[in-house]
């Protein structure tokens, strides 16, 4: 199952981040999961949203540089381990990750680990396979 994901080319200086969450929140769009890695000349912003096309809209309206990319959610128990196993499963199948960042609810005991890998269909089908809840939907409890 694929996961859309919105990344927006920042530039690196104060008041960007905020600018692109106050344009979503005005737009009535939720954040569910989000990363930041930054360069010396700009930054990604990763962001999972509840409407990937209203964001899109919206941030393209602000003359923000974004994207829309694949990415898979994998749900995992919020233990120490969990991450590791997943990783070496994956390493043993031969498939490589591009990036990944995680969120977890700490009611539930679960997180959520959002993956960017080079063959997503051979990695979900690995997951499945070793009984893994792989989900298009994020959003833990």
């Amino acid at each position: 199952m694929i996961t859309k994901q919105l990344s927006i080319f920042l530039e690196n200086r104060a008041g960007r981040l905020g600018t692109v969450t106050k344009a979503l929140g005005e737009a009535g769009v939720n954040i569910l999961a989000l990363s930041l890695a930054d360069t010396s000349d700009f930054g990604i912003l990763r962001l999972i949203v509840n409407d990937v096309a209203k964001a899109e809209g919206v941030l393209k309206k602000c003359n923000f540089v974004c994207m829309v990319n694949d990415v898979t959610a994998v749900e995992v128990e919020d233990k120490p381990g969990g991450l590791a196993r997943i990783l070496n499963l994956l390493v043993d199948k031969g498939v490589n990750v591009e990036y990944m960042y995680a969120f977890s609810e700490a009611e539930t005991g679960r997180a959520a680990l959002i993956f960017r890998f080079d063959d997503p269909g051979s990695a979900v089908e690995h997951l499945n396979e070793a009984g893994i809840n792989v989900f298009a939907d994020v959003g833990l409890g």
